[in-house]
């Protein structure tokens, strides 16, 4: 099975990838924060494609999806569902709300109340939904993949800390290069954005499956040796002059997790200390809190955690026995 496993991951990328162009890395870290059972946070400009990333990697997995624009008077029943009266059958029956479906695309959270996020990180975190005191599971697979606009940006707000450390990986898309630019402008004169990628992405893969991927991810290897690193690797965000507040045993999992992860995407039924760095430097730089010295050196989180993966030394790679 691993091999048709990997074989229809593979065929999720290249699906992806017809729609957003030139963002390889982008697209292989989203897939495997998927595999790993993360949330996604990207975090960029207007119009570089963040919308589009999502809705393809949704209809390339065959999930449900539901979209949610965030403003200021988004209320936490339009994520939650509330209970609405039945005159007909004189009860109360309770309206899903957007959070009820496998992958939810949060569209400029950081321009909603803190009311309706902490609404939302009780579904990311719990997988589940409270309504007047009664319980209820969303769909499995669950994703939220979120974009919020650079801080800064008009009418938006920070997100709390607790609520980033959700996420498990916070990316950035960036602008295209000139050749892709080029790529876009020319695919844009063939037909509208919507029109082109409901034609041009295939649904390779359906919820079940993805589950089963999860469950072969899990089970991949992981020596002594590496979870060493890894812990290493955490700490040394706990002990650094640039950063105030460090990532939490919450980040210690997703870093194993997602790990574990690009290893599966790299054909691989080990972890090696290559795939410890690249998951590092997509979960570290979110999670930190960056001290007085590292804003007055104009140390961004990105080059901190880039200067702590450069300075622990990594372990020998030991394969599965």
């Amino acid at each position: 099975m691993k091999e048709k496993y990997y074989s229809d991951c593979i065929k999720v990328l290249d699906e992806v990838g017809k729609v957003v162009i030139g963002k390889d890395d982008c697209i292989r870290s989203v897939m495997a924060a998927v595999l790993a059972e993360g949330h996604i946070l990207i975090d960029d400009v207007p119009g570089v494609g963040k919308t589009s990333l999502a809705t393809a990697f949704a209809k390339a997995m065959g999930l449900e999806n539901k979209r949610t624009q965030f403003t200021s008077d988004v209320m936490p029943a339009d994520i939650t569902g509330f209970s609405m009266y039945n005159a007909k059958t004189d009860s109360f029956e309770y309206r899903p709300g957007a959070a009820m479906t496998n992958l939810l695309l949060a569209d400029e959270i950081n321009r909603t109340s803190p009311k309706t996020q902490s609404a939302l990180l009780e579904v990311m975190e719990e997988k589940s939904v409270t309504v007047d005191g009664v319980t209820r599971k969303v769909p499995e697979p669950f994703i939220v993949i979120a974009t919020q606009n650079p801080e800064g940006s008009i009418g938006t707000q920070l997100l709390p800390e607790s609520q980033l450390d959700r996420f498990m990986i916070c990316i950035s898309m960036g602008y295209p290069s000139l050749e892709d630019e080029i790529k876009i402008a020319k695919n844009c004169e063939k037909d509208y954005e919507n029109v082109r990628m409901s034609e041009s992405v295939a649904s390779v893969i359906d919820g079940e499956e993805l589950l089963n991927i999860r469950k072969y991810v899990k089970d991949i290897f992981i020596a002594d040796e590496v979870y060493d690193y890894i812990c290493r690797l955490i700490r040394a965000t706990r002990g650094s002059d640039y950063i105030r507040l460090g990532v939490s045993p919450r980040g210690t999992i997703a870093l194993t997790k997602l790990s574990k992860a690009f290893a599966f995407l790299d054909d691989r039924d080990y972890v090696t200390p290559k795939d410890v760095k690249e998951a590092f430097e997509k979960i570290a730089p979110h999670r930190i809190v960056m001290s007085g010295r590292a804003s007055g050196e104009r140390i961004s989180s990105q080059m901190a955690i880039k200067k702590i993966s450069n300075g622990i030394k990594a372990p020998g790679i030991k394969k599965k026995k």
